[in-house]
């Protein structure tokens, strides 16, 4: 088996039950994807706590630049038709 230090680094997100969203739960080093889902039960899953494992490779990964936020999110400010306090509710109405 090769040395762990070369495996990669795999981002792990488990969905707790049926309609929730899979949550990031940490991070493991595997040589594959397989024993990478196995590892992630064994350690984040103990309880029966998931009933979804995803694991992606951390160099897979791209994210946005937390300095190029403004860029990114501001204009979304100017956009006040998307937020819910544009729209008035009718009385009686508790969920939209």
């Amino acid at each position: 088996m090769s040395d762990r230090k070369e495996w990669p680094l795999w981002e792990v997100f488990i969905r707790s039950r049926e309609g929730l969203n899979h949550k990031h739960a940490g991070s493991l080093h595997a040589p594959d994807a397989e024993m990478a889902i196995q590892n992630a039960r064994d350690l984040y899953t103990r309880r029966s706590e998931g009933i979804s494992i995803w694991v992606v490779k951390s160099a897979d990964i791209v994210a946005s630049d937390p300095d190029d936020k403004d860029m990114l999110f501001d204009p979304a400010a100017g956009k006040v038709y998307r937020h819910p306090t544009f729209y008035s509710v009718p009385d009686g109405v508790e969920n939209i």
